[in-house]
């Protein structure tokens, strides 16, 4: 079973910037699609990011220019987010999806992220 553990989450003023970390307990990032998703209070999870194992990225059009994703190995993943706003308050979860077996899908604990006005 894999494990992924998010990290960076906090409390910041809008405008400011945090680096989530995703770490997995194996190397799947080389076979395995890496997503960001995040869920506010009262609102559906949504994707936010996603790297494909051949590295091409997606962004959701309300982060694009803002958020970077990057998978500097194949523990590891991290999520640049840069001119916080308000509405980005959310937890973030890190997901980790086979892009054949549909069953092989890992989510982390999600970690929470604040922006204030």
């Amino acid at each position: 079973q894999v494990q992924l553990v998010e990290s960076g989450g906090g409390l910041v003023q809008s405008g400011g910037s945090l680096r989530l970390s995703c770490a997995a307990s194996a190397n799947i990032f080389s076979i395995y699609a890496m997503g960001w998703y995040r869920q506010a209070p009262g609102k559906q999870r949504e994707l936010v990011a996603s790297i494909t194992i051949g590295g091409s990225t997606n962004y959701a059009d309300s982060v694009k220019g803002r958020f970077t994703i990057s998978r500097p190995n194949t523990k590891n993943a991290y999520l640049q987010m840069n001119s916080l706003k308000p509405e980005d308050t959310a937890v973030y979860y890190c997901n980790a999806r086979h892009p054949v077996l549909p069953d092989r899908e890992y989510w982390g604990q999600g970690t929470q992220v604040t922006v204030s006005s």
